[in-house]
Order: structure tokens, then sequence, then C-alpha cells
């Protein structure tokens, strides 16, 4: 197959249990222990959880009073964002180090293109391993990475060797690595949707590989023609410095729940008062706004409507907001409301992340 674009050098970085680990970090006393950070409350959800908690099933977003349960000796601890921000600084400064093109993710992890290089080294398993040493020198903690041609193939392969450990899929061997990657851990490829796949028989790489486009089209929607490039080892979005949100939102979770429309009114008004503050801060509008409902057995519902027009208004926000809330019946009693906008005036043209036209050579030597 004929290489008709440049390849990339692209390493993923993320921090093994970020929030958890600076915890233990400041805490001696926490080390090697299960640990929590936030769900110690009634009506609490872990953030994150230690790798000791994790072997007793422990994830994110559970509840507390599940985690406690799978894990009676679980420590809670109350999240300290403000340091968690102080570390993930220090850490982002390391990047910084070696190129201006970071793109973080989150606090937490972040995509670097050390292709041209500040260091002049050609080897980004050289620069993950440096960076991977320096992190633990400044800030104690321990980070995974993963190496290779697009941010896609780096991310998945960032989970590989978790934690504190690093993988790199080197061009020649992308073709066969993706058609031999089950299909849950495709970065995108949710549980759901995972299932569906499963239902259609794929569950391997190779398998969605032998799909055409028009079925995935068919089966998944706009996902469908991304599914059918990534598997081909092609993903051509590029590091972002500067990354453009595509939603923003604000959402409450509440001491007791709410069991009809009229005690959520007021709450709704609170939440598109947050939310307009952000978008005043970000200075940003949208079309599309969603209402998130997560019910008291923490199912989850979302309800959109795209206006023809941006907005940024509170007012205009909570009116739709309102009309979402009684679109149908409740479906139990509410823990959670959340307005988000999306469909932003920020948004560019997407078509180079999608380009059917690329193909991955499999000859090519390219010094990882």
């Amino acid at each position: 197959m004929a290489l008709d674009f440049p390849l990339r050098k692209i390493i993923h970085v993320d921090m093994d249990a970020f929030y958890a680990s600076v915890e233990q970090h400041d805490n001696p006393e926490l080390k090697g222990k299960p640990l929590a950070v936030g769900g110690g409350s009634k009506r609490g959800v872990v953030s994150a959880a230690s790798y000791e908690a994790r072997k007793f099933g422990v994830r994110s977003a559970m509840s507390g009073y599940i985690a406690k349960k799978n894990c009676p000796e679980l420590i809670f601890v109350k999240p300290r964002f403000d340091r968690y921000k102080e570390v993930s600084l220090q850490i982002r400064s390391i990047f910084f180090e070696y190129t201006d093109l970071v793109e973080p993710l989150s606090l937490d992890e972040a995509y670097l293109d050390v292709t041209e290089n500040k260091k002049g080294n050609p080897s980004a398993t050289l620069i993950a391993r440096e960076i991977r040493k320096k992190i633990l020198e400044k800030t104690g903690l321990t980070a995974s990475a993963g190496i290779s041609i697009n941010k896609f193939i780096a991310k998945v392969a960032s989970d590989m060797n978790k934690p504190n450990g690093q993988k790199t899929i080197n061009p020649e061997e992308v073709v066969s690595f993706l058609e031999n990657l089950e299909i849950r851990k495709f970065y995108g490829v949710g549980k759901v949707t995972a299932e569906k796949m499963y239902k259609l028989g794929i569950f391997t790489g190779n398998d969605l590989k032998q799909r055409s486009l028009e079925f995935l089209d068919q089966h998944f929607g706009k996902s469908g023609r991304y599914y059918y490039h990534v598997v081909r080892g092609i993903h051509k979005s590029e590091v972002k410095p500067h990354r453009i949100p595509k939603s923003v939102g604000a959402e409450r979770t509440f001491s007791e729940n709410l069991s009809s429309e009229i005690f959520m009114l007021e709450k709704l008004e609170n939440i598109a008062n947050e939310l307009e503050r952000r978008l005043q801060k970000s200075k940003i509008a949208g079309k599309t706004i969603t209402l998130k409902i997560k019910y008291s057995d923490f199912s989850l519902q979302t309800r959109s409507k795209t206006l023809p027009y941006f907005v940024a208004d509170k007012n205009l926000v909570l009116e739709t907001a309102k009309e979402l809330l009684y679109q149908s019946p409740l479906e139990n009693s509410v823990r959670l409301l959340g307005i988000s906008l999306a469909n932003l005036n920020t948004e560019k043209d997407k078509k180079a992340e999608t380009d059917t036209s690329e193909s991955v050579s499999v000859q090519l030597r390219f010094d990882f």
C-alpha cells in the first residue's frame, strides 16, 4: 500500500490512577491501601480509585455505597482539585521541554507530537521514557505512555502496559496490531457499542475491517466512518495545543431524590445560571441543548433539541431545558440533573480527520 501522507510521532501520556496516586504520595500512610477519592458521603460517587481498590472492582463513577460493599476496607478521601491541578501543571511543564504541540485531554493525560522536537531526538520511544522518568523525579508519580503514528493508536497503546509502562506501535506493526486488537479495546468503542458489535459478529479489528463502509454507516451512523478508517490506521487528527471544546455543561447531584418535575424547576434554573457563567467566561454559544437525567437506580437518560440559532442566554437555555423535562414522563425519582450546550460556534471542519483517500504503508521504516 502506498503512503500518501507524512507519518507523525505521537505520544499519549496517561498518569496512573492520578487523583488517588497524588493522595497516596502526599499521605504515605495511604500507600498500598485501597483508596477512593470522593464517594464518602451518603450520595457520593467515586471520582478515582487506587490500583489496590480496583482489584476489588472499585471504579470511577461508582456509587460510594457499592464501592464500600465491594471493598469493606476502602478508605475515602475528599478530592483536592487545586492540588491535582498544581501537580498537573508541573507535569505539563515537562512536556513543553520537548514540544509545544501538547494537547491536554484532562488533568492527567495529554497528546504530544514529537515528530520535530526541541531535543532533536529522533526516537519518540526514548522521549516517552525520558518524560516518564522526569515525571517520577519531579512529582513522585508514575505515568504510562503509548507511542505510534497517530493519536488513536497512541491512545490505545498507552493502556497496554499500565501501570508505569509504555508501548510503541511501529509503523510496520500498525496493521497487524489493529487487526488483532479486541474490539472493546478500541478507543471510542464503549460498552454499549461493543455489545452491538458482538451481535454483528465483530469481535476483533480484523472482523471490523471485513465490514464495508456502507455496512458500518447503516449500523453505526456517523461513527461508522470513524471505525472504518481507524481500523486501517487512518486517523489524521492533529495534536491541537489549544483544544476546542465540543460541549459546555453544568450538573448537580441532589442530597435527596426528586420525584416531581415541579421540584426540579428551581434546580434547573440554578444549573442554567452556572452554565451561562461558563459560556460567558469562554465566550461560547451553541445550538444543541441537552438535558441529562440520572435516576435513583443510576440509569441515565438524555433529551436534546437543536435550535436554528446560537444561544448562550440562561433564559433561552432554561426554556428549552424545561421543554425537554416535560417531553416525556420521568421513569423514576431523579438524583442528578444536568444541562449542556453543543454544536458550538467554535467547531471547525472535521473533513481532514475522516478523509478516505489515505492508507498506511507496512513497508515504511520510521525511527520510533
